[in-house]
């Protein structure tokens, strides 16, 4: 998934000299408007760059999701998510943080409802994002929403045990 972020530009129109509505402006370029009078100058205004952390994940290629619960030797904790999905992109961290702090206890895998619509119908998905947690091929815990990494771990972790 890349996550990208593009410089906006605003146009203004003020008299020269005008003061710009807020500090926050990273450059002012001033551009002869065709149509205007001398005295009024088209302004572009710049905003700064917001900087994004590409997270790279590790992808494993199975013939079926069944197979991917199959062969795993530990549960498998699964996030069904959607690229459009505010929530969702807000799990991406998240799940990193999770996947490293149990990474001997459970596996992370990701599924994209949209590209893989069959499993998101034969799981019942509805909201987004929605977590699964399968062990021995099973579901064991469902639950929906976004939370913060140590809700996660600790409602993984109560779902781990009482599966036992």
């Amino acid at each position: 998934m890349a996550i990208s972020s593009s410089t906006a530009s605003l146009n203004l129109t003020r008299p020269i000299g005008s003061v710009l509505p807020s500090p926050k402006f990273l450059a002012v370029h001033s551009l002869q408007h065709r149509s205007s009078p001398a005295r009024f100058r088209r302004l572009a205004v710049v905003i700064p760059r917001r900087t994004v952390t590409r997270i790279e994940a590790k992808k494993q290629t199975f013939n079926s999701f069944d197979e991917l619960l199959e062969q795993s030797d530990k549960p498998v904790l699964v996030d069904f998510y959607a690229t459009w999905c505010g929530p969702c992109q807000f799990m991406v961290p998240v799940l990193e943080e999770v996947g490293e702090k149990l990474k001997d206890k459970v596996q992370v895998v990701k599924i994209d409802t949209e590209k893989y619509v069959n499993i998101a119908n034969k799981y019942g998905i509805q909201a987004l994002p929605t977590f699964i947690i399968f062990k021995d091929g099973k579901p064991c815990d469902r639950f929906e929403g976004a939370l913060t990494a140590d809700q996660l771990i600790q409602r993984v972790e109560e779902a781990l045990k009482v599966a036992q």
